[in-house]
């Protein structure tokens, strides 16, 4: 034997040649026995927990075909296939039947089935200009106003005003021009009014001369002379960027000598007549537009606001880039149709003040 023969058996002992075969065996044997008792204790151990198992979906299913059971005992009657096409086509006639008087409803309260289409499209922006219905995206990134439509409140007066838990909030006035006459401006601070956007003046829509609105320098002298919050407006025409600046300039020069408290207005609305000089803008040249006027009127140290409708900030205007400015919005008429910011509500054109002897727009302001 050699000396690594020898160092592999001396745990035998000093056992001799012939016997150390068999004692290897013995050794190999007693290993297969404890290896076959470890397996035969596995699979009576996973025997043991599938059988737990099994009994435990056994119960869980017998509960749940109790409850369904329960469930089904509910009903009194079990339906036929007729039965049940019946009921489905009695549900379907009674919906219709829902829809169609809600539709009416709609269309008989303002005569048009505008109201009726905004209703059934809620995700959607819809108008109608020109005879002609659009169906508009709201958009996901223009930040939405907060109003609540039961918080617009008719007062005693006639006046719209906006109420929160139970108080007047905003803030009452009105827009004047020419066609309001001669105005008594202390009768209108007695009747409440505490603010008044007063035309500055136009630009022709057809010469493109820009004019100084007649009762401009009365209106503002009178307003401002009563104690009454005083903003202007500019009826814009420009069809340019430059042309834009321009009427921005003219409104500075005619505003440096009064205390002009309210904001001043870029008034941008459609004209529906084929001379005017702006019908073919684009909607990114008339944005470009508003944009001149009102930074030009920023460098000069007042705030800008755009004026417009539904036309306006739906058609003609891009309001992704008009985001940073004030609106001041026009809609005649409850719930007010617009998910976007305005500072200033525009609510009627047939309003009624003491000191005017003429129809005036009314409008609210939320701050």
């Amino acid at each position: 034997m050699d000396e690594n023969k020898k160092n592999r058996y001396m745990d035998l002992g000093d056992v001799p040649e012939e016997d150390k075969k068999p004692v290897k065996l013995k050794r190999k044997a007693g290993r297969r026995a404890a290896m076959t008792a470890f397996v035969i204790a596995i699979i009576a151990l996973i025997a043991i927990t599938g059988c737990g198992y099994l009994y435990m979906s056994l119960q869980k299913a017998e509960a749940d075909n109790a409850k369904m059971q329960a469930a089904i005992e509910q009903f009194p009657t079990n339906y036929t296939e007729s039965q049940a096409a019946e009921l489905v086509d009695q549900a379907v006639k009674k919906n219709q039947e829902e829809y169609l008087a809600k539709m009416k409803e709609l269309i008989l309260k303002d005569n048009s089935p505008v109201s009726m289409l905004r209703y059934f499209y809620p995700d959607e922006l819809v108008a109608a200009f020109d005879s002609k219905y659009y169906f508009l995206p709201i958009s996901e990134t223009l930040k939405k106003n907060t109003y609540e439509d039961a918080n617009f409140v008719v007062n005693e007066n006639g006046n719209l005003e906006y109420d929160k838990d139970g108080v007047k909030i905003s803030h009452t006035g009105i827009d004047v021009s020419k066609y309001q006459g001669d105005i008594d401006w202390t009768k209108v601070k007695a009747a409440g009014i505490e603010y008044a956007f007063i035309r500055l003046g136009i630009r022709g829509y057809e010469s493109g001369k820009l004019v100084l609105d007649d009762n401009y320098e009365a209106n503002i002298k009178g307003a401002t002379g009563a104690g009454i919050g005083a903003g202007v407006y500019f009826f814009s025409q420009a069809i340019t960027t430059d042309e834009a600046i321009e009427e921005a300039n003219y409104v500075i020069d005619n505003i440096k000598s009064y205390n002009i408290t309210y904001p001043v207005v870029f008034d941008i609305e459609n004209i529906n007549d084929a001379t005017s000089r702006t019908n073919a803008l684009t909607k990114e040249e008339w944005t470009a537009i508003t944009i001149a006027f009102c930074e030009r009127i920023k460098e000069a140290g007042y705030t800008p606001m755009i004026y417009g409708n539904l036309r306006s900030f739906l058609m003609m205007l891009d309001m992704e880039q008009l985001e940073g400015y004030e609106k001041w919005f026009a809609f005649y008429g409850l719930p007010v149709y617009y998910p976007y910011e305005y500072s200033i509500l525009q609510y009627t054109e047939e309003g009624v003040v003491d000191g005017i002897t003429e129809p005036v727009d009314m409008n609210i302001t939320f701050e």
